[in-house]
């Protein structure tokens, strides 16, 4: 078990569900149970609904660490994709600017202009 941070503690506070801390409100940071300590709390607690709760909270945890694992493999194509597609658009760019220079046509030096004179 262990005490949150003021930066955890207002990421975890919403504006309806905590009270001011002016008046009567949470006058000391939350203290928090790791995983660990959760399975080892486990251990203490006979009654039935300390063990379902116990249950959810592990089930809880456990789906956070696979969607944490998701979004990190997700993050990985992601960058991988941002990395193959700029390659890709340079590629093609440099072909159209090598096409642009095939289709342009070659003007003379001394060929007249025409339009407003500066």
């Amino acid at each position: 078990m262990f005490q949150l941070t003021n930066e955890e503690y207002s990421i975890l506070k919403c504006q309806i569900g905590t009270s001011k801390n002016v008046r009567g409100g949470k006058q000391k940071l939350p203290l928090v149970f790791t995983e660990n300590g959760v399975a080892m709390l486990s251990g203490v607690l006979r009654g039935q609904r300390a063990v379902e709760v116990n249950i959810a909270i592990m089930r809880i945890f456990t789906k956070l660490r696979s969607f944490l694992l998701l979004e990190k493999k997700l993050t990985n194509r992601m960058d991988t994709l941002d990395i193959n597609t700029n390659k890709m658009f340079k590629i093609v760019f440099e072909r159209l600017d090598d096409i642009d220079e095939i289709i342009t046509p070659k003007l003379t030096e001394n060929r007249r202009k025409i339009g407003l004179k500066n």
